[in-house]
């Protein structure tokens, strides 16, 4: 597997979003299944796993530090604080609460460090920007962590350029995670060129489109009850129909290539820039390998264009996130005269 630095650390070109393994897209897998996948993952040479204390409500990374604590010493652990479960009525039901105080911080890091069955995390995101706390504030809690030693790095995700530029200044930021492909082209317009100017290593979740680049997703009505994407305006059965006819050309292209529409998918964020890391995830051995044979696909200029030309914020329909979900996020926004590109 090919590498690429986040940080102090070299890692696989292409991670594993450990999220889907117990969180966000219908019912997970048993323990077993699961375990496979996380165990195949390290034999096939992945090297990043990326989980957070709000997937299950701290149950993915209890999965992960069961099945990986054996293997510590032969992968980077990320993980993320500033939004997990609350019990916030004393019912005993966990609800998602963002919350970027330091003490907050500092406890949420002792409940994954237990959870994860180590001493100490690798790369460790500010999930969210709590907005009612300076940036500041949040991230010099991290930096407390770093001093510490429970932490060896500081991240943060769904932040704009500006807020990584506030942040860096207070303690060097290892990696900015956001979701980016060639449906979500948002980085491009500050925070990616921010991270490359300032040595941040760029961390790209959903890098298949939440399975739309797959081309396997053609009816969104069999979405599970509990997937997040039925309430996300891009796969709302209007919207996504007239994302179905970019799949056809798409489709050529892959053909072409010779690699199948995820890996074309893969191989073009791979492409972009030598500082961005797709983290896919998924819950098939058989789509994990296939999304690990991207790093050996090869594009030349000419395909990179034809593919941005075809799937791109002009020709994509619907928003990424509905209303309450965009204004928990940071990042730019096509369109934001304050989107802080002119700092890049």
């Amino acid at each position: 597997m090919q590498t690429r630095q986040l940080g102090e650390f070299k890692v696989s070109a292409i991670g594993l979003g450990c999220m889907n393994l117990s969180h966000a897209y219908g019912s997970p897998p048993t323990f077993e299944v699961a375990e496979r996948l996380l165990l195949s993952a390290l034999d096939a040479g992945v090297t990043l796993f990326d989980t957070a204390a709000l997937y299950g409500f701290g149950t993915n990374e209890t999965l992960v530090g069961k099945v990986l604590k054996p293997h510590r010493r032969k992968f980077t652990l990320a993980s993320k604080c500033g939004m997990q479960g609350v019990d916030v009525a004393g019912d005993g039901k966990l609800v998602r609460v963002i919350d970027g105080r330091p003490d907050t911080i500092k406890k949420t890091c002792e409940d994954s460090l237990r959870r994860l069955r180590t001493d100490v995390i690798d790369l460790y995101y500010l999930h969210r920007w709590d907005k009612r706390v300076p940036i500041e504030d949040s991230v010099g809690a991290l930096s407390d962590l770093v001093r510490k030693g429970h932490i060896r790095s500081i991240g943060l995700s769904e932040v704009s350029a500006i807020t990584l530029r506030k942040a860096h200044a207070v303690h060097p930021i290892a990696a900015v995670q956001t979701e980016y492909s060639l449906w979500t082209r948002n980085p491009e317009i500050a925070v990616l060129d921010a991270c490359k100017a300032l040595g941040v290593a760029f961390v790209a979740f959903s890098p298949v489109a939440r399975a739309f680049l797959c081309g396997t997703l053609t009816d969104v009505s069999t979405l599970d009850a509990k997937d997040i994407r039925r309430g996300m305006p891009r796969f709302a059965p209007d919207h996504y129909a007239a994302n179905l006819k970019l799949l056809p050309g798409y489709r050529v292209i892959a053909n072409e290539v010779g690699c199948t529409p995820a890996q074309l998918a893969l191989a073009w964020l791979l492409h972009r820039a030598p500082h961005i890391i797709p983290i896919p995830g998924t819950t098939n051995i058989a789509h994990l390998r296939e999304d690990l044979g991207a790093a050996d696909v090869r594009l030349s200029a000419d395909v990179m264009s034809r593919l941005e030309g075809l799937i791109n914020p002009s020709t994509v329909q619907g928003a990424r996130y509905n209303a309450q979900s965009a204004s928990e996020v940071d990042t730019e926004e096509f369109g934001d005269v304050n989107s802080g590109a002119s700092l890049n």
